[in-house]
């Protein structure tokens, strides 16, 4: 897990996108938003390999010019969370155990329909997958995931200026 800032310009986004292409490597999740400085965005990209490739990566994001700070959350205390919006099938037999199930995680029951509920549910990647582990047996009719977002643990924040 890698949280990158770069300068918020048109454009930024598919130079890395094409960096990681353009060396062979996957991006299992991507977000994108601003920062407190909206001339600022923070991408978190997480990506697999092994220490060779993630240091090459890490070594290559940081030679782009829009690029202001590269931070590998992958030896480093963070907190990460994911949101996920699940529509499941809820026929009255079996609403209330797919309410028990949202419960249990914490997770909000956001639209309400005849025969199927949307549940809500953030948190880290064991908690998602456990509730969708979960919600199978109920029929998922639709999943959508925004990925990983992280941010380090303490004190320090992710420096906005270039050092």
């Amino acid at each position: 897990m890698i949280s990158v800032l770069v300068e918020n310009k048109f454009g930024v986004l598919a130079k890395i996108a094409g960096l990681f292409s353009g060396r062979g490597f996957n991006i299992d999740s991507l977000c994108v938003g601003e920062t407190l400085d909206p001339s600022v965005s923070r991408m978190t990209i997480v990506t697999r390999g092994d220490d060779r490739i993630l240091e090459q990566v890490n070594k290559q994001l940081n030679r782009l010019i829009d690029v202001i700070k590269v931070q590998d959350f992958t030896e480093q205390a963070h907190v990460d969370r994911e949101l996920v919006l699940v529509k499941v099938s809820a026929p009255a037999k079996s609403r209330a155990q797919v309410m028990e199930i949202a419960d249990i995680f914490r997770a909000k029951i956001v639209d309400v329909c005849p025969d199927t509920l949307t549940i809500e549910v953030t948190g880290d990647q064991g908690k998602i997958n456990a509730l969708i582990d979960l919600l199978q047996a109920h029929d998922i009719k639709e999943l959508v995931r925004t990925g990983r977002v992280a941010i380090a643990r303490g004190s320090q924040p992710l420096k906005s200026l270039k050092e």
